[in-house]
């Protein structure tokens, strides 16, 4: 399984309400995250936008991008990071570490 964390920036030359009615005229809300991929998280960074975190096997990386040049891009700015959990390992420094 992949990890992709997605910074969902707002246009700050477009209105809450203008984003909105962006995103609903795409079907982002209805199709957001494609079938098979989880959202780990999601949460709002006031001034930046939304930061979503989703867990999907390989193959689903196509139908998510594709998904969000779609029906984002026009309300969102975005950017992609890979990304990956490091508690354990963190955990397992900190035991060898004390």
């Amino acid at each position: 399984m992949e990890m992709l964390t997605i910074f969902l920036r707002h246009d700050q030359a477009k209105t809450l309400d203008e984003i909105n009615n962006h995103l609903k005229s795409t079907g982002w809300y209805k199709n957001f995250p494609p079938e098979g991929v989880e959202v780990l998280s999601w949460y709002v960074m006031m001034g930046i936008g939304q930061v979503v975190t989703l867990k999907f096997p390989a193959e689903k990386l196509r139908d998510i991008n594709a998904l969000i040049e779609r029906e984002a891009w026009g309300g969102y700015r975005t950017e992609f990071y890979p990304t990956y959990d490091y508690r354990a390992l963190y955990k397992q420094e900190q035991s060898k570490n004390p």
